[in-house]
C-alpha cells in the first residue's frame, strides 16, 4: 500500500518545486517578523531592516525570484497555508493579494494611517493596503527610434515595423501578468486574446521580467518595450540614452496602468503583534516619501503625503480605468490563455 504524504511533507515539497527554500520553524511572539516581499530585494529590503531594526523586531524575509515574480510567493503562501509561516505580505501588484483575500488567507488589520488610503486602493473590510505605486510604460532607446517616430501605445507592440525588436516581460508573473488581467477586464476576453496574439505573431521578444526589458532597450538589444517606472528609471539615472513614454494618453485613449504596492497581513500568522507593528510603520508617509525619493521612484498614494513623485502620475497622465476587482475575476482565464500562448 502507497504512503500517503502528510500535509507538512506536501508542503515541503511544493516549496522545493517552486524553488522558494523553507525558513525554519517559527513561535509566536519571539521577537520575529516574517516578511514576504515581492518588490524587488533592492529596493525592499533597505526599508524592511531600517524598521525592523528602529521597532525592535528581528526580519526573516524571503524574496521572490525573477522567473516566478510575485506568483511564487503566492503560491507558498498558499501552499503553508496549513501552517501558516508568513506573517506580513509586501506585494508589489494588487491583483494576486486580491485573490489571496478571496481564498480566506488574510485577516484584517487596521494601520495606523488606513484612513489615510484612497477608498480606491485598500480593501472595504481592511484585510489589504495600497501603497507606492508605478506605472507601466513603454521605454524607448531614443538613438535608434527619432522622436517623431516613437510608439504611443501599447498597441504599437504589435506594429509590423518593430517586427522582433521589441519586447515585454514574459506575461505570467508580477505586473506583466497583472496588466494582463486588467486589459481582459477592461476590454473582453476576445479582444484582449487578439491583442496577446498579435505580438506572438510580431515576434515580441519574452524577456525574464521587467528590469530585464528596460535593460535589454537601454542596450539597444531592443528598441523599445513595456516595463514599469522603476525599472525604466534606473536606466534613465545610469545615463542609459532611453525615454519613458507613458502610453494611450491621447484623448478617449485607453490611459496607463498604475499599479499600487500591497501590505497584507496572513491569516494565521506566527507574530500578528509583530506584523502590526511593522505594518503601521510600513504604510507611513515616511516610506512612501523613502521610495519615492529612492531609485525606485515609487508614485506616493497616502492622502497626508505632499512630496512630488520622480514620476508621472493620475494627477498629470490620463489613468487607465480598471476594476482591481473584476481584473482579479479575469485572472485565472487570461493566465490559462497566456500559459497556452507563450508556452516555451
Amino acid at each position: 500500500m502507497r504512503e500517503v504524504p502528510s500535509p507538512k511533507k506536501l508542503v515541503g515539497l511544493a516549496l522545493l518545486v517552486l524553488g522558494l527554500g523553507t525558513l525554519p520553524a517559527v513561535h509566536a511572539e519571539d521577537g520575529s517578523v516574517v516578511v514576504y516581499s515581492a518588490l524587488d530585494r533592492e529596493f525592499s529590503d533597505p526599508v524592511l531592516t531600517d524598521l525592523t531594526k528602529r521597532e525592535g523586531l528581528t526580519l526573516r524575509a524571503k524574496y521572490d525570484v525573477e522567473s516566478t515574480k510575485t506568483v511564487g510567493l503566492v503560491n507558498a503562501i498558499m501552499a503553508e497555508s496549513v501552517n501558516t509561516r508568513c506573517d506580513l505580505f509586501w506585494n508589489n501588484e494588487i491583483l494576486n493579494t486580491i485573490r489571496l483575500k478571496r481564498k480566506g488567507l488574510l485577516q484584517p488589520f487596521h494601520p495606523r494611517s488606513s484612513g489615510d488610503v484612497p477608498d480606491a486602493f485598500k480593501d472595504p473590510e481592511g484585510c489589504w493596503y495600497g501603497f507606492a505605486g508605478r506605472a507601466r510604460v513603454l521605454i524607448v532607446n531614443t538613438r535608434f527610434i527619432p522622436k517623431p517616430e516613437r510608439p504611443k501605445g501599447i498597441a504599437d507592440l504589435a506594429s509590423f515595423r518593430w517586427n522582433g525588436r521589441v519586447g515585454i516581460a514574459k506575461p505570467l508573473f508580477g505586473t506583466t501578468a497583472t496588466h494582463a488581467a486588467c486589459l481582459f477586464a477592461a476590454w473582453g476576453d476576445d479582444k484582449a486574446k487578439s491583442f496577446f496574439r498579435s505580438l506572438k505573431a510580431n515576434d515580441v521578444q519574452l524577456l525574464a521580467g521587467n528590469r530585464q526589458v528596460a535593460a535589454a532597450v537601454a542596450s539597444g538589444q531592443l528598441v523599445f518595450g513595456l516595463t514599469d517606472t522603476d525599472d525604466a528609471m534606473l536606466e534613465i539615472e545610469a545615463g542609459a540614452p532611453v525615454e519613458i513614454i507613458y502610453p494611450d494618453r491621447e484623448p478617449g485613449g485607453l490611459g496607463t496602468l498604475f499599479i499600487p504596492n500591497t501590505l497584507a497581513v496572513i491569516k494565521g500568522a506566527p507574530h500578528p503583534v509583530a506584523a502590526g507593528k511593522l505594518a503601521d510603520a510600513i504604510l507611513s508617509p515616511e516610506v512612501e516619501n523613502r521610495l519615492a525619493d529612492g531609485p525606485s521612484a515609487q508614485i506616493p498614494l497616502l492622502k497626508s503625503v505632499t512630496k512630488p513623485a520622480r514620476v508621472e502620475t493620475p494627477a498629470t497622465v490620463p489613468a487607465m480605468k480598471v476594476d482591481f476587482q473584476a481584473a482579479a475575476d479575469a485572472w485565472d482565464r487570461a493566465a490559462a490563455f497566456l500559459a497556452a500562448e507563450f508556452a516555451e
